[in-house]
């Protein structure tokens, strides 16, 4: 039929993994996993949601050999907005990705820089001191807030654009026009770097984590739950939605890559693959994360007993080495009992190890300042700064592959664009408005914004779009005739689980998802955490609640690619009704 083809079926499935396996791999699901003490609930919701989800997508693909606008205008026209929302989902995600990589990139130049920029606070204006926003926080966070995103204190204030990020942003979106100029025809060929190349930097930081004193101390706090936590239902749906998202569904991307498979193929068994090869990545990951931040929280911890051991010891005139970390809570037990009111005026800090562990979190949070914290203590840390944001920047470059793709390949099947048009400059117009749009993102304000588009653009609209898949295909285009299209496919007939959990167990989870998410919304105003040196309170952040035009813009980024499920199917109702009756 004229279709591209992949070159083989590793190449395929490697494309899907990379896909999947993104950036939350390693900064969102640790934190998650941590939470629960293993992950038990994800394997849940990976078992009764991730993967038959993943396996309607892959079957839906292969067999209508279509883009997401063209494979649900087929199984039926009233569901043709389904498909367009999911390709308003891969837009959207594509901004906020590529502004990701955009950050990734400025702190990969910023590596090869000795020392490390992040490491030393800068003088002052006058130079008679360190900087004094700096010295109040730490230099790790002074370069992320302020000579990375030069931050502005308030959402309305825009700022200025950063020319250094409109330089990064321009040469991330050149990267990805080069590798999917031509679809899976050139992106197929640099998945092979893209994909594994970030196993080998997990296994090398996994090794040299392993040996770094305190990565007993994070792997224990990774595997062990904390059961107050659990009572909170914002967790719960946490876990719930990560497997959800982790695995790129309703994106439209992975429907796209499986149309370019022939007919005949196996797609059962590549969903399983993928949704094993994702879950086992994102365990493989949390080792060498948590083996990373116990180190850090360890040395810490160090850090703060020889403050208060030095204290001591000046203060009681005593030998040096008389007082050791070993000894430390004896001494201060003692000298507590006898001098009282000497070791109150100390005003010595609670050293707690625990506490330390506890500052973990996820997201960019992770990346560019917990992580970046502890690689400055690491030996060789410029080697591995080099490593881990190049790490970073393939996995989310993997990930951009299939978002383009869920973009590109319904705009060339709904034949909108002239054939005479040929994909590489179909590929750089795409590119080229994408980066024009994320200019807004390099405004003093821009970070805020992307906290914007994660927490609405790329959540609740996909929970909808899969339920509606789901039941679009359980309900509309009818369980059994998908059963004997993917028995035709795939030689056997899809067994009880799979026909349970696409008819009742998948579309009843995500409803209730859907459900406690938008309760939580209402139950509390949107807020987010201002980055504001006036700040009575810095460096803690300052929290705010999001302006009325600011809430508008963020119910509209949930409703934009929802809403055309009702219109679509609207506008065939009156096309219908109108044309019985002439």
């Amino acid at each position: 039929d004229g279709r591209p083809k992949w070159d083989n079926k590793f190449q395929y499935i490697l494309s899907c993994i990379g896909f999947a396996v993104g950036l939350g791999n390693v900064w969102r699901f640790p934190y998650l996993c941590q939470i629960h003490g293993g992950g038990a609930f994800l394997f849940i919701a990976l078992l009764f949601e991730g993967i038959p989800l993943l396996h309607l997508e892959l079957a839906l693909g292969q067999c209508l050999r279509k883009g997401s606008i063209g494979a649900w205008n087929t199984i039926s026209p009233y569901l043709g907005g389904v498909g367009v929302g999911s390709w308003m989902v891969s837009v959207l995600v594509s901004l906020y990705y590529n502004t990701v990589l955009t950050w990734v990139m400025w702190y990969f130049i910023n590596s090869f820089q000795e020392p490390l920029p992040w490491s030393v606070c800068p003088l002052n204006e006058n130079r008679t001191g360190l900087n004094e926003e700096c010295y109040k926080s730490t230099a790790v966070n002074y370069f992320w807030y302020r000579k990375t995103l030069n931050i502005t204190p308030d959402v309305t204030e825009s700022g200025t654009l950063q020319w250094w990020l409109i330089l990064c942003l321009a040469t991330c979106w050149a990267i990805v026009y080069l590798c999917t100029i031509r679809g899976i025809e050139t992106t197929g060929k640099a998945i092979y770097v893209t994909a594994i190349f970030p196993y080998l930097v997990l296994t090398i930081f996994l090794i040299h984590g392993l040996t770094l004193p305190g990565a007993t101390d994070g792997l224990a706090y990774l595997f062990t739950p904390n059961l107050n936590t659990l009572k909170n239902p914002q967790v719960w749906l946490d876990a719930a939605t990560q497997i959800f998202f982790s695995l790129s569904l309703a994106f439209g991307g992975l429907i796209a890559f499986s149309s370019y498979n022939p007919p005949k193929n196996d797609c059962e068994k590549d969903a399983v693959t993928v949704a094993i090869v994702n879950s086992v990545t994102s365990l493989y990951a949390s080792i060498p994360v948590f083996s990373v931040l116990g180190f850090k929280a360890t040395t810490g911890y160090w850090d703060c007993l020889d403050r208060n051991i030095i204290s001591i010891i000046n203060e009681f005139d005593l030998p040096e080495e008389s007082i050791m970390r070993q000894n430390y809570t004896a001494w201060l037990t003692f000298l507590n009992s006898s001098y009282p009111e000497k070791i109150a005026g100390l005003k010595l800090k609670s050293c707690d190890l625990q506490e330390f562990l506890d500052q973990s979190v996820s997201g960019t949070g992770l990346a560019f300042i917990i992580f970046t914290q502890a690689i400055i203590l690491m030996p060789g840390s410029q080697a591995w700064a080099i490593l881990f944001f190049t790490m970073l920047f393939c996995l989310g470059l993997s990930s951009m592959f299939g978002n383009i793709e869920g973009v590109f390949t319904p705009l060339l099947e709904l034949r909108i664009i002239p054939k005479s048009i040929p994909k590489e400059l179909l590929s750089g117009i795409i590119c080229l408005i994408c980066f024009l749009v994320a200019l807004c993102f390099t405004l003093g304000s821009g970070s805020y914004w992307i906290d914007v588009f994660d927490s609405y653009a790329g959540s609740l609209p996909l929970l909808v779009l899969a339920f509606f898949e789901v039941i679009g295909v359980a309900y509309v285009y009818k369980i059994e005739r998908f059963s004997k299209d993917v028995k035709w496919m795939t030689g056997r007939k899809p067994n009880l689980y799979w026909q349970i959990t696409w008819k009742f167990i998948s579309p009843l989870l995500l409803l209730i998802v859907f459900v406690a998410f938008v309760t939580l919304q209402i139950q509390k105003p949107p807020s987010y955490a201002a980055w504001n040196p006036k700040y009575e309170g810095f460096p803690m952040k300052e929290e705010k609640v999001y302006p009325p035009w600011v809430l508008a813009i963020c119910v509209l980024l949930v409703l934009l690619p929802s809403v055309f499920i009702p219109l679509v199917a609207l506008f065939h109702l009156i096309k219908q009704t109108c044309g019985s009756k002439d």
